[in-house]
């Protein structure tokens, strides 16, 4: 005898287990409130999630869009690792976390990009996006266009560096895309993510992953922080050959994010066998078009060194963490600086003749003088009427 299930049934039992897929997932592990996505960078396959389709505002995780639209430009032949990077004004205007060099002056883009991810220098990642696109605007088209190839249905970016903005957005599965992208496609750039310090000079300056040096395996990715966005992290490690990632959005410190990227990895690597969903293949779920604001909860009545990057490692009179301790051995540092770009300028940067954009504002004619010929007010309505001349964008 045969069971012929009706259609309409046959339609709730598919969307009921589909329904199982997402919540089981989500169930396994420490209950946690935020965005969160935990998936094994070979497969793609999830550990664990917990709204994983909320938009959330990234703040400096923007810079890993910022890192693969680079990476693409290069392998396209844009620009070259020692091609110079030129500090713009709007770049050297930028708040921090920064460098803080002065306009006009040049690095290699290799060292600009290793300054963006370990000290997550937001004038430095805006002169990354206005060289190698020619412009802030047209390098979130870039931005965009990448998101949408690659399936971040729920993001949207205005800016490389990640500085706050209403309209910039992602979701802790859209950033899972986006690691596997950037290791997968990549992989050469993989050691640049576990930087543990950088020496400008005689300064150093400490990855503000605090994984890296003190979690065992631990080799990316990259940290993020804004009042409206609390502190976010992409924390990754690999242990006998497997590779784990974990995506926390929204944490209330630089500790804390430290120390539930790890519980995640910990519950990550104590699961052998992850489930079959990927983060590709993940329905989508929830609530998919509000975004939180954390400003009151997380900067308001809080003091100023809270509200940082920089997190109080070393600090004897805070709660006992493995994230505040100072590393037990000498960091390991990659010299980085001005200098050295011996390359082809970025193709960008240069007009149809092949000369270098100058950067500096169109002239306008001083109003206390006559204007000169061809300068005088179009008539309405005139056939020979000028067209308004295009704004300059640094």
């Amino acid at each position: 005898m045969h069971v012929v299930i009706a259609k309409p049934l046959r339609t709730f039992a598919r969307h009921a287990l589909l329904a199982c897929a997402v919540a089981l997932p989500a169930l396994a592990g420490p209950a946690l409130a935020n965005p969160t996505i935990v998936f094994d960078l070979e497969n793609g396959k999830i550990v664990q999630h917990q709204e994983a389709f909320k938009r959330w505002y990234p703040a400096s995780l923007t810079k890993l869009m910022t890192a693969y639209v680079t990476f693409r430009a290069i392998a396209a032949g844009e620009v070259r690792l020692d091609s110079p990077i030129k500090v713009t004004k709007r770049s050297a205007s930028e708040p921090p976390s920064k460098m803080g060099f002065k306009p006009g002056s040049v690095m290699r883009l290799d060292n600009a990009l290793k300054m963006m991810l370990v000290k997550s220098a937001n004038d430095v990642a805006m002169a990354v996006g206005e060289n190698i696109a020619g412009s802030q605007a047209a390098f979130a088209e870039r931005m965009n266009a990448e998101a949408r190839r690659l399936g971040m249905t729920g993001s949207h970016f205005v800016n490389p560096n990640g500085l706050f903005s209403p309209d910039q957005y992602t979701t802790a599965r859209d950033l899972g895309l986006l690691v596997m992208a950037i290791r997968t496609e990549f992989p050469q750039y993989a050691p640049w993510f576990s930087i543990e310090g950088l020496a400008v000079g005689k300064k150093q300056i400490p990855n503000y992953n605090l994984l890296i040096g003190r979690y065992p395996g631990a080799d990316g990715m990259k940290t993020g922080f804004v009042c409206p966005s609390g502190f976010n992290m992409i924390g990754s490690a690999t242990r006998d050959g497997r590779t784990l990632v974990a995506v926390v959005l929204g944490e209330k410190s630089a500790i804390t994010r430290a120390e539930t990227v790890a519980r995640l990895l910990d519950h990550g690597f104590a699961t052998p066998t992850p489930g079959w969903l990927t983060v590709a293949a993940l329905p989508s779920y929830g609530d998919t078009t509000s975004i939180n604001n954390l400003n009151d909860e997380i900067c308001r009545k809080k003091p100023a060194k809270e509200q940082s990057e920089a997190p109080p490692v070393g600090d004897k009179n805070a709660a006992k963490s493995p994230y505040r301790k100072k590393l037990d051995h000498a960091p390991t540092l990659v010299a980085v600086g001005l200098g050295g770009a011996t390359g082809p300028i970025p193709k960008a940067m240069l007009d149809a003749s092949g000369q270098e954009y100058a950067d500096v504002p169109l002239p306008s004619w001083r109003p206390d003088l006559p204007p000169p010929p061809g300068a005088e007010p179009a008539v309405i309505g005139s056939a020979t009427a000028a067209q308004e001349p295009a704004k300059a964008v640094n």
